[in-house]
């Protein structure tokens, strides 16, 4: 992504108090190494939810996760774009 893809989203979260949960969601292709990368995005400690689309080419990965700060949370979604298919929501 370009620089100051995550602009908008830094200003909205600044706005809260942190450390704070978090509630990430991505959609993913329903295959077992882009669910792992996805998943190895968080700590033991996340709370991981999947849900299969209908046709299961496709799995939502719901995630709430305590995050200490805003860039925490921009890291991860930093890291999330080089997962080949991934869309975060």
């Amino acid at each position: 992504m370009s620089e100051g893809a995550f602009d908008k989203l830094r200003e909205q979260l600044s706005l809260e108090e942190w450390p704070n949960v978090y509630f990430f969601k991505f959609i993913v292709p329903n295959t077992p190494h882009l669910l792992a990368q996805t998943t190895a995005l968080f700590d033991e400690t996340a709370h991981i939810q999947f849900h299969e689309s209908s046709n299961g080419k496709f799995v939502s990965v719901s995630v709430k996760e305590m995050m200490l700060n805003v860039d925490s949370i921009i890291a991860v979604y930093e890291k999330a774009q080089v997962i080949p298919g991934i869309i975060s929501l």
